[in-house]
Formats: structure tokens, C-alpha cells, sequence
């Protein structure tokens, strides 16, 4: 079982027993406000300020900031090379997506990625049960290409991020956008999302949830 709670912008909390996972820790120049959290795992997805605010976390914990293979306190943690941009990193710099196998869920934090994914990222990735993914368009991806990166993995849940809110992201695309183009019918946003593997279904779940510090 799994907890996931946004605090806006990318910042994801991911709780499980045994471990609290905080990635891109969210400054409050971007509008929102997260209270100082404790983590035993924090994964920078890049080095934007708005994703690195370091110390709204306590120490110590473990600092993830790049490709590689981890693992902590029984969680496998693979952090993947991909982009900012569609031009290989040469615009807006490299981008880092993360895979948490978390007892037997699967969950990938896409980051500030800029492009639809790759055939060998889509593979290494089909195992996705829950998305975290941004939907508001540039600087990252856009709302269609948001729904393609879900064709190609197929997770059974999708969390949207990084759009237009009453606080933040003002200058990306509103959350209708993606939904209207994921063909999600109204959705009531929540605070927090709890899942277990059994929950998961064979149809595609969008969950919204709302920012909170």
C-alpha cells in the first residue's frame, strides 16, 4: 500500500510502511507552500530551483539526483536518463524520470520531462502501475503529449501535475485541457491518494488530487 500526496508544482510525497519518499521538494517562489516535511529518500528530477528546495526537508535522508539503480530499506529505485526538451537536453538540460518498485506497486515520477518517450524508455516503464506525470504543457510536455506517454506505458492510474491552479503554474495550460484529452469525465480532486495493488483495474483511473502543503 501506498500514500500520495502533491504539494504542488512536481512535488510528490510517496509513503509506504517502511519508507517516505519526497521528490523535487517544491520552493515557495512557485507559489506553493510545503510545510517542512520528514524523508527517508529525496529524488531531484533536476536542478530547476522549484524542484530543489532541499531544505523544506529534515536530515538526514538519502539524496537521489540522477540515472543509476538504488536500493533502500527494501524499495528498488531506478532513476532514468531522459529529457527537458524534444532536442535531446540541448534547449532546456537533462531530465531525470524515477521507477519506485514499492513492495508490489509500481510507481514512476516522469519529472520535467519534454518529449514522448522512447521505445526502450516505454519498455523499461510498461511495468507503471501508477503515473505521475506533468499535463499543463511548457516547459514540459503538453496535454496530448501527456496522453501519449500514458498510450505508450498504460498504467491503471494516472496523477496529473504541473497546471494551471489557483496558486501556482500560472502560466501553463488548466487541468480541462488534459482532461478533455484523456477523456476523463468530471473528476473530484482529493487529498491525498491511497492504493493497493488490488485496487488497480483493467480501465485507466485519472485521480486529482488537490495541492496542499
Amino acid at each position: 500500500m501506498a500514500e500520495i500526496k502533491w504539494f504542488g508544482h512536481a512535488c510528490v510525497r510517496i509513503r509506504t510502511r517502511d519508507l517516505t519518499i519526497i521528490i523535487d521538494p517544491v520552493s515557495p517562489t512557485t507559489g506553493y507552500q510545503m510545510s517542512r516535511q520528514r524523508a527517508d529518500v529525496v529524488a531531484i528530477t533536476h536542478n530547476h530551483p522549484g524542484h530543489r528546495a532541499l531544505d523544506q526537508v529534515r536530515e538526514p535522508y538519502h539524496l537521489l539526483e540522477g540515472p543509476g539503480e538504488y536500493e533502500i530499506r527494501g524499495a528498488f529505485i531506478t532513476g532514468i536518463r531522459t529529457f527537458h526538451d524534444d532536442e535531446g537536453g540541448k534547449r532546456l538540460g537533462k531530465n531525470t524520470t524515477y521507477l519506485f518498485e514499492l513492495d508490489d506497486l509500481v510507481i514512476c515520477h516522469l519529472g520535467d520531462i519534454g518529449h514522448v518517450l522512447t521505445d526502450a524508455q516505454a519498455e523499461q516503464l510498461s511495468v507503471v502501475d501508477v503515473l505521475l506525470v506533468p499535463v499543463g504543457g511548457p516547459p514540459t510536455i503538453t496535454p496530448q503529449q501527456a496522453v501519449e506517454i500514458i498510450g505508450q506505458i498504460e498504467p491503471a492510474v494516472v496523477v496529473p501535475l504541473q497546471y494551471r491552479t489557483e496558486r501556482g503554474d500560472h502560466d501553463r495550460a488548466p487541468l480541462d485541457a488534459f482532461l478533455r484529452e484523456v477523456g476523463a469525465a468530471e473528476v473530484v480532486p482529493r487529498e491525498t491518494l491511497t492504493i493497493r495493488k488490488s485496487d488497480l483495474g483493467d480501465t485507466l483511473q485519472v485521480v486529482v488530487l488537490t495541492p496542499g502543503g
